[in-house]
């Protein structure tokens, strides 16, 4: 029998210690063609997700998908994410959480409306960082890909939705 992945499980713990402290926990995503997600929220093959109560319905941690529903610009959208792709999860209120390594040969980023193939045991990932962002990174990169999101966000210069959140590597 294989072994089962840590990841799983610190995401999971992750999530409960962001909803215990009422935090909003996100994660960024690697988008490729396992992964389930409105791809005109996508930028530069990565997404930020908003995962706390009130953004998503029947959220599943499972040992290999993150799967829930969420709304973008008012329509419900079917979320699939492989562990595997999980970059991060963090507090967007005060940017800290961890980082994983992701090493993913799915191919090209699709759309919501496309079938979700079952993960690739072996990309797992190696052992994760802890990171922490600054507020106005995290929250740069929520407001871009909020379930509530109407569309691509100005970033701090002024553009559209060409930014993303810096993470901070805490040893």
């Amino acid at each position: 029998m294989q072994e089962i992945s840590t990841k799983p499980y610190l995401l999971r713990a992750l999530y409960e210690w962001c909803t215990d402290n009422g935090y909003t926990p996100h994660i960024a995503v690697r988008v490729d063609n396992q992964t389930r997600v409105p791809r005109q929220f996508v930028r530069d093959n990565e997404i930020v997700l908003n995962i706390s109560f009130e953004a998503t319905s029947q959220l599943q941690m499972g040992n290999e998908w993150v799967e829930f529903s969420a709304r973008f610009s008012g329509k419900s959208h079917k979320i699939e994410v492989p562990i595997a792709n999980i970059l991060a999860i963090y507090a967007r209120e005060n940017g800290q959480g961890m980082a994983f390594p992701v090493e993913s040969a799915g191919g090209e980023a699709r759309d919501s409306g496309a079938d979700a193939v079952p993960a690739d045991e072996s990309a797992m990932p190696a052992a994760p960082r802890v990171v922490e962002t600054s507020p106005a990174a995290a929250d740069a990169a929520s407001s871009k890909t909020d379930s509530a999101t109407e569309g691509p966000q100005p970033d701090d210069d002024g553009s559209k939705g060409g930014g993303r959140a810096r993470l901070k590597i805490v040893k």
